[in-house]
């Protein structure tokens, strides 16, 4: 038997070919710091992956991966990754093959399990953190851990429900509306990590956590069942248009401010 090729054995690459689009957008500063740059997405499913997707095609250099579940045949309208021959195989896994065919030089690490209140310092060790979890606890516990050591949060609002990609919103969690899932977010934060509360004078005081959302109206599913209750609900649809979307947004925030195109 002939010898295992190596990645870029099996793909060659041109990088310049491959990501010269990237300079050309970001100029070349920016392209050199975003091949320099390390991010983490947690979790990895219809928000996720897309947000992963984004910064593995703008040459993003060292990614990591968080997800603890496996890709279910459920998931195909919204998920990257879930296609025929990867059903059961694990998300950061599918993620991190495809990725090595998009860049075989962006360094993966792939983590298989969730980030909760009591691993979260050891989860994440990246300067930017896109969260696109739909866990409040987990959601809060690393909003304030990355904010206390310095890094870049950003965080994803709720995708179910909801039918349009057009009014996609980035803003300081703080002012963003319309959204049960941040809005339950805003609350822990304030109560367990005593961010601030609005003034008597009602003027909001920022978080400094990016948003990322649309306060669009929540579709109901036909007799599915009772969303009065809270969030947990197996009967809410959703698709591919407004997840992928709210992952891209994500992403384009990260970049860009790693770019250095806003600070």
């Amino acid at each position: 038997m002939g010898e295992t090729l190596s990645q870029t054995e099996r793909y060659p690459l041109d990088y310049e070919r491959r990501f010269g689009g990237v300079a050309r957008l970001y100029t070349k500063e920016g392209a050199a710091r975003l091949a320099q740059a390390s991010a983490t997405v947690v979790g990895l499913g219809g928000v996720g992956s897309w947000a992963a997707e984004a910064l593995a095609r703008t040459a993003v250099g060292k990614l990591t991966l968080i997800d603890l579940d496996n890709i279910a045949e459920s998931n195909t309208n919204r998920q990257l990754q879930a296609l025929t021959g990867a059903y059961g195989k694990p998300k950061a896994q599918a993620l991190k093959e495809r990725i090595a065919l998009i860049n075989p030089l962006c360094e993966v690490t792939m983590v298989e399990d969730f980030v909760d209140e009591e691993n979260v310092s050891e989860m994440l060790h990246t300067p930017v953190v896109l969260d696109c979890t739909d866990q409040v606890k987990a959601k809060a516990a690393m909003a304030a851990f990355v904010q206390k050591i310095g890094g870049l949060f950003i965080t994803c609002g709720a995708a179910g429900g909801k039918t349009s990609a057009l009014n996609i919103l980035v803003d300081d969690l703080a002012k963003a509306k319309g959204d049960p899932l941040l809005s339950n977010l805003r609350y822990r934060l304030r109560k367990q990590y005593g961010y601030p509360r609005p003034k008597e004078e009602k003027r909001i005081e920022k978080f400094g956590i990016t948003a990322v959302y649309t306060a669009d109206p929540v579709v109901r599913p036909e007799g599915s069942c009772d969303i009065t209750g809270g969030l947990a609900c197996s009967g809410y649809g959703s698709g591919v248009v407004v997840t992928a979307a709210i992952g891209f947004a994500a992403a384009s925030v990260a970049i860009n401010r790693i770019a250095g195109i806003q600070k």
